[in-house]
């Protein structure tokens, strides 16, 4: 099954942009991966598996790299990318 999901982070320290770029070129480097970004948002498409083993990765590690923050996420089933 395919899955369609938009991430937004929101890294509570003032110099938010290293932490929000760290994240993005993290997922950025997963093969298999559809990895679109805006400036409102970061959508990510892929097959359900490995979208969420992914996130899962990669959440954590941004919380035991950078410590709090906020992801905000709409998750939908199918791949909707505009391409």
């Amino acid at each position: 099954m395919e899955l369609s999901v938009e991430i937004s982070k929101y890294p509570l320290n003032q110099d938010y942009i290293p932490f929000i770029k760290d994240f993005i070129d993290r997922l950025n480097a997963h093969e298999g991966l559809k990895v679109i970004t805006n400036t409102m948002s970061t959508q990510i498409f892929g097959d359900y598996d490995l979208v969420m083993s992914v996130l899962n990765q990669e959440i954590k590690k941004s919380y035991e790299t950078f410590g709090k923050a906020i992801f905000v996420c709409k998750f939908i089933n199918g791949d909707l990318s505009p391409e």
